[in-house]
């Protein structure tokens, strides 16, 4: 049913209401309203769906049967092999790109024409979506009785930033006088510290704390972050990041969780219940699509609708799950429309699929348009400006307009204040939160409190959990009863410029322990490797030879002759796209090592028969070249450890501490193993095709039968472990699922625990070390889905010989995949297999379950 014959029934609906409900008492009348409003709300839903459903629906791909026809303006586009879908056909028209490095607040420009289409009501009252927490229904009635009270401008005022650089912090809200307590909020980066102020701390980058598979860990860094944040009075943190590692040289791939949509989405829940229980609200970002930097704010992200459900959109279901407070949309477009104004993924699946209940921001200067994005789901704008300096908004006084006007329904802005508002309330915020004690821009103002407390454990204990042992050959590692040691490279060392001597992170130069761009923070202090080593060396009587150019061959192999071991320290640096570093614009040009890492690498091994490789890396980088070379015998990847780098891989190299993390991707042979590069090439709105659909990481080189160097979720131990004893009860069968509608994808039928995998994980060797066992799951073919999928994994310590039951719990929603033709989670008929292992190749147990 076409929506504007939707929006004419209520009307009609409306005024026979007024007539028959005449002379009825007003408690009568009440009720008959809110009987009819239930009934339009869901005629309104279900025929948005059916439209979206119709537009984006499957038209073809191997063994597809049904109908190849599209309905009108829509085309068929091939996704994969597998995977055809109508998609909007017409061209979109380019809309002023902004820049990415721009920002502040005031009246402004003209908002845009209203939208061509109506867009889907957005569903927010807790009374009309299903499953919403007690703890945001608690929120919702505080903040509905706070926003009463709320004149109209007052309202806007709310989600309309006060522009760059006009208050404290990065992202500002202006105070709202008639609110008791309510002083505005400040928003800050990044996903690893409070960034533009001193006496905090560098905590270890998303990528690492994703390879420890450690969930206590995952939130433990939260909560300690959030703590930071909250005591530098920063209401909002603009993490946990969640975009996927679809393309491995994707510059922001370090900020996320990995290759992974279930990994990644673990880190995410674990992250922002971290954060929250400090009293911190988390922003899950960037939705979504934003997994290059190249034309990151000029591009069209083409994905199916069962990809950006079961892959992309995962995370964000997570997140809601863990009650995020906000959400970040992101500078591309998805299928033609920019992110902050586009109904489908806001509307459609966030606030009506996941049911959210807090508020949407924009990325800084991700705004389009006024009435357009905020009736598409846009709640505030960031940092409030359309671009830099520009002094003019699209919220503000041009927003009261565009309500006063008719663009914009009075009702749209009560539930964007109340979002707001709600969030707010969540978290407590209303009551004792410290002020904003910092300026981002003025480094002299402020009371600079120390919120540091005793963080550098934490940070020390994910760098060493974090740190992968990937080759390990003659026993090479731990470093043992050994008289002479040589450190080789400039990453083992101090940055020329002392630790922040680079903005933002932008060099490579020293010890790498976060990449680059918004996403940092100022260290407060850092601990290159060669003084960890050093000192670590210093306990068992070995001497320390160092050579710390990446560039004087000669100088190495000087460094590393006849030695008992030489550690060669190489890095692969990336970062946001508004800095460019050694010519690479934020994604990273290749996968190789930087500063000729391979030469150096081999020109160690031609002189020392204990060659030991140590990466600190944003993300995979090629070995191919050196990896099989006899004198290699070790290979450790460090990642980005934040500030206790040095000693944190000092610890695992010594055997203080026994490596346990696991890859959270794939390292390939090479960059074209992989299913998707960088679209480096384009013009005006630059399609950036999402033809791999499912099939990015690991799930790729299953499907495709291509043997990676190291498979996702492989890593080594200094000990062994062995599996047994595997059993699988429980069935997804019965029970009763909600119908579809608002928060449908939060249905209890959907996600309570309804099968048990359970083994027995033995430590069969002499030392005590954690074991991450691992389930994957193998649907029916006819499910066209990867071979192997995660689904469950855990951390595992256990001292030699020790033997425990280790179990996994798995829903419903573990063995659905997303059908589009109903617009709902299925679970595919037939055998779907059961895999437990030691990684996404090493899979020890086998068992099945008949669905």
């Amino acid at each position: 049913m076409p929506l504007q014959r939707v929006y004419k029934m209520g009307f009609v609906v409306r005024d026979v209401l007024k007539t028959l409900l005449k002379g009825c008492s007003p408690a009568f009348a009440l009720v008959a309203k809110m009987t009819a409003f239930a009934f339009i709300s869901q005629l309104l839903l279900v025929s948005v769906a059916v439209a979206q459903s119709a537009v984006y629906q499957q038209c073809g791909g191997i063994g597809w049967t049904g109908s190849t026809q599209c309905v009108a303006n829509a085309v068929c586009t091939k996704q994969n092999d597998y995977y055809s879908q109508c998609l909007p056909g017409s061209a979109p028209t380019a809309a002023p790109t902004v820049a990415p490095t721009s920002a502040p607040h005031t009246s402004a420009p003209a908002t845009s024409a209203p939208a061509s289409t109506i867009p889907s009501p957005a569903p927010s009252q807790t009374a009309t979506v299903a499953n919403v927490s007690p703890e945001w229904a608690a929120a919702y009635a505080k903040a509905k009785a706070a926003v009463a009270k709320l004149s109209l401008t007052e309202k806007v005022n709310l989600g309309t930033g006060v522009q760059w650089q006009k208050g404290a912090c990065v992202g500002n809200t202006p105070a709202v006088s008639s609110i008791p307590g309510f002083k505005g909020l400040c928003l800050e980066d990044s996903p690893v510290g409070v960034r533009y102020a001193d006496k905090v701390s560098a905590f270890p980058a998303e990528i690492n704390v994703a390879a420890t598979f450690n969930r206590s860990l995952m939130r433990q860094r939260g909560a300690a972050m959030g703590a930071e944040f909250k005591g530098k009075g920063v209401h909002v943190a603009l993490g946990p990041m969640m975009n996927l590692m679809r393309a491995p040289a994707a510059g922001r791939n370090w900020e996320g969780g990995g290759g992974d949509p279930f990994l990644s989405g673990e880190v995410a829940f674990e992250t922002i219940n971290g954060i929250q229980s400090s009293g911190v609200q988390a922003c899950a970002k960037h939705y979504i699509n934003n997994e290059q930097e190249h034309f990151r704010d000029s591009s069209s992200s083409i994905v199916d609708d069962r990809t950006e459900h079961e892959l992309y959109a995962h995370p964000f279901l997570r997140s809601v799950q863990a009650n995020v407070a906000s959400v970040m949309c992101s500078y591309n477009q998805i299928n033609g429309t920019f992110s902050c104004e586009n109904d489908k993924t806001l509307n459609g699946i966030l606030k009506g699929e996941f049911g959210f209940q807090g508020y949407v921001m924009s990325d800084w200067w991700a705004t389009h348009s006024g009435a357009p994005a905020v009736n598409a789901g846009l709640d505030m704008t960031m940092p409030g400006d359309t671009a830099l300096s520009s002094g003019q908004t699209y919220f503000g006084q041009n927003l009261v307009n565009a309500v006063q006007s008719g663009q914009v329904s009075q009702s749209r802005i009560d539930d964007m204040a109340t979002r707001i508002l709600a969030a707010w309330f969540l978290l407590k915020q209303d009551s004792g939160f410290p002020d904003v004690n910092f300026n981002a821009w003025q480094a002299n103002s402020g009371t600079h409190v120390n919120v540091q407390a005793d963080h550098a454990n934490i940070i020390r204990t994910i760098g060493s959990a974090s740190t992968i042992l990937l080759k390990n050959a003659k026993s090479a590692l731990p470093l043992k009863s050994l008289k002479s040691i040589a450190v080789i490279g400039n990453g083992a060392t101090n940055s020329s410029r002392g630790a922040n001597g680079y903005s933002d992170r932008s060099g490579d130069d020293g010890v790498l322990a976060m990449g680059w761009g918004s996403g940092t923070v100022d260290f407060p202090y850092l601990v290159a490797p060669l003084d960890a080593i050093t000192a670590r060396a210093k306990k068992d009587g070995t001497t320390v030879t160092s050579s710390l150019s990446d560039t004087d061959l000669t100088g190495a192999a000087s460094a590393a002759a006849h030695k008992d071991a030489a550690l060669v320290f190489v890095t692969a640096d990336s970062g946001e796209g508004y800095i460019t570093v050694e010519n690479n614009a934020g994604d990273r040009n290749n996968l190789n090592a930087w500063h000729g890492g391979d030469a150096l690498i081999a020109k160690v091994a031609s002189v020392n028969q204990n060659t030991i490789v140590v990466v600190n890396s944003v993300g995979p980088i090629l070995v191919e070249a050196w990896i099989d070379h006899p004198n290699v015998t070790a290979l450790v990847f460090s990642g980005l450890p934040g500030q206790e780098a040095g000693n944190a891989v000092a610890d695992v190299l010594f055997g203080d501490v026994n490596p346990g993390a696991k890859l959270p991707f794939t390292i390939g042979k090479s960059i074209n193993d992989y299913s998707a590069q960088i679209i480096t090439n384009g013009n005006g709105i630059v399609p950036i095709p999402y033809n791999e659909g499912l099939f990015i990481d690991y799930r790729h080189f299953d499907a495709a039968n291509i043997a990676p160097r190291f498979e996702f979720g492989f890593g080594l131990s200094y000990t062994t472990f062995s599996y047994s004893d595997l059993t699988v009860t429980g069935s997804t069968k019965g029970g009763t699922r909600q119908p579809i509608g608002p928060g449908a994808a939060l249905d209890p039928w959907l996600h309570d625990n309804v099968v048990t995998v359970s083994f027995t994980l033995t430590n069969t060797g002499e030392v005590a070390g954690t074991e991450v066992p691992q389930l994957y799951i193998s649907p029916p073919v006819s499910a066209k889905s990867a071979p192997n999928n995660l689904k469950g994994f855990d951390s595992v310590f256990l001292a030699p010989g020790q033997s425990t039951t280790v179990s996994f719990e798995l829903s419903r929603y573990s063995f659905a995949v997303w059908d589009v033709m109903s617009q709902s989670w299925q679970i595919p008929a037939g055998e779907t297999g059961i895999s437990v292992g030691a990684s996404s190749r090493d899979l020890k147990l086998m068992g099945s379950i008949t669905n």
